[in-house]
This record gives structure tokens, sequence and C-alpha cells, in this order.
């Protein structure tokens, strides 16, 4: 019989911290549109890698709004550790997720290719 807990406490955590980046952290930093991508608890539940991606103006902005992310970390965890009952509170680290960013650009390039025929 599969186990499923995994999938069903990263899909937890994605939602919670999607709801707080949108409605809870109150940084002037966070100036771009954040989506969470996706987010890998490990199985001791210690670390939660949570995969942003981050649609900002300028490569400036997008380093900024990470930063912003970073040092909220602690407040998301501890939001986290009051939402879901784990039995650790992971250590939330924040990773950018450039995957959109290639498939946009791989987009455009066959585009191109397509316009030269």
């Amino acid at each position: 019989m599969p186990n499923y807990r995994g999938g069903r406490i990263n899909e937890e955590v994605k939602r919670e911290i999607s709801n707080l980046i949108r409605n809870e952290i109150k940084d002037t930093r966070l100036t771009a549109m954040i989506s969470v991508t996706a987010v890998k608890v490990t199985k001791d539940l210690r670390y939660a890698k949570v995969y942003v991606s981050i649609f900002a103006k300028d490569e400036e902005e997008k380093s900024n709004n990470l930063e912003a992310l970073k040092s909220a970390a602690g407040f998301v965890r501890r939001e986290i550790a009051q939402r879901i009952n784990l039995r650790h509170s992971p250590q939330i680290i924040f990773e950018l997720d450039d995957s959109i960013d290639y498939g946009m650009k791989i987009d455009s390039l066959i585009e191109q290719t397509k316009g030269n025929r």
C-alpha cells in the first residue's frame, strides 16, 4: 500500500506558504508577483525547500524580492508551526525557480524557428 503522506505534507505547506506570502508578510521589498511552484519537505520534517518563481521587471528587483523572502523565513516557520500540526516545524529554505522563464525562452526560440521557414 503506497504512502502519500509526504506529498500531502508538501502540498499543505505549499498552500500555507502561498497564503502567507500573499496576505501576511508586510515587507516593502516585496514588489513583484511571487508564485510558490513547489515545496519539498524532507522525510524527517526538519527542512522544507520552497521553490518560488518571481515575476519582476529586472534581475535586481528579483534578487531584492528573494532576499526579502529569505529574511522572512523565521516568520514563515513560526506561522507554519502554528497552522500545521507536525512533529517538527521545518526550517524554511527559499530557492529561486527559473523554470518558467526558461520555458518562455525555449518557446520564443521555437516560434523564431517557425517564422524563419
